[in-house]
């Protein structure tokens, strides 16, 4: 773990029960928290119901089946293929803002310029509605929503929030593989076929350093 201006950052690898489990201490501080699964997870979003999922699939894949404070679809986490990143905001800080939506952009603006600055190119942050499509409430990465990030219109980035009175925990996760195949297996029916799904933007694991030590920077220079 290191600090840089008035930022903690660190890198933790372990269960997505644990992470997902994690609730900032208050008084609440700024944090960037990088995290890597060590095992096969099935993340469900907020008010999803296990019914979703071919809960057999799950266990005969050795996936915890884990439910997120944020969001709203299911997103699968395996080791060396996606990497989320969580922020902590103070309520109060600069970087606070009471609309929901637009808190999400500075964010985005981060994730976006590490990307450029690692050489992605058609690179746009989503800053309008909420884009649905007929599966996006059941899979995380099938719709838009503000702050994410999309690369050559596929989207790249996902990001969500939990917040309370005294503080927002920003989720963002990028793939480094996306198998919408495997994603469709572990799903209970009806549901799509993988090539029903929208393609997912990703960002190989030796573009990856850089893009994650580009985002470091960003985040921590911020005001």
């Amino acid at each position: 773990m290191t600090s840089r201006r008035d930022w903690t950052i660190d890198h933790t690898t372990g269960a997505a029960s644990e992470f997902h489990g994690w609730v900032p201490p208050e008084p609440a501080q700024r944090l960037a928290r990088w995290f890597t699964v060590d095992r096969p997870a099935v993340v469900l979003g907020s008010t999803q119901s296990p019914d979703v999922l071919d809960l057999g699939a799950c266990a005969r894949m050795g996936a915890e089946v884990v439910r997120r404070r944020s969001g709203g679809g299911v997103v699968l986490m395996m080791p060396g293929e996606i990497v989320w990143l969580d922020v902590v905001v103070p309520a109060g800080d600069p970087l606070w803002n009471d609309d929901v939506g637009e808190a999400m952009w500075w964010f985005g603006d981060v994730w976006a310029d590490a990307l450029r600055s690692c050489g992605v190119a058609d690179v746009e942050v989503h800053r309008g509605p909420l884009i649905s499509t007929p599966w996006s409430r059941l899979v995380c990465y099938d719709g838009l929503g503000a702050g994410e990030v999309t690369v050559g219109g596929a989207k790249a980035v996902g990001i969500s929030q939990r917040r309370t009175r005294a503080w927002a925990r920003l989720q963002s996760s990028i793939h480094l593989v996306w198998n919408p195949a495997l994603v469709v297996e572990l799903l209970a029916e009806p549901r799509p076929a993988p090539g029903d799904l929208r393609p997912v933007a990703v960002v190989d694991a030796t573009a990856m350093g850089a893009v994650r030590a580009a985002v470091d920077k960003g985040v921590l220079a911020l005001p």
